[in-house]
């Protein structure tokens, strides 16, 4: 991912993001989702999940790995992973 992109995310525009397509798959307000509450808690299935890594995919254009939902079962916890990731602080 080449720093332009990650400076176009904040820590919140990229946890609203997620929230936004977790609320999608599972057909809720996005006001329904906690970042902190782990997406399986809500019956976020394997396939979504598999999409949901499809669709950060897209976002950073970089691979990630499939078990991506269930290795940071959070929203909040994939935001840390995704800085750790990429190398530089989201903020």
């Amino acid at each position: 991912m080449n720093a332009a992109l990650v400076e176009e995310f904040s820590r919140e525009s990229l946890t609203q993001w997620l929230v936004e397509k977790v609320a999608h798959y599972l057909e809720k307000n996005p006001s329904e989702i906690d970042p902190h509450q782990h997406l399986a808690d809500y019956g976020l299935d394997s396939v979504y999940a598999i999409r949901l890594c499809g669709d950060i995919e897209e976002l950073i254009k970089m691979p990630v790995e499939p078990t991506l939902v269930w290795d940071y079962p959070s929203i909040d916890e994939m935001v840390q992973f995704l800085e750790q990731e990429l190398g530089t602080p989201i903020t």
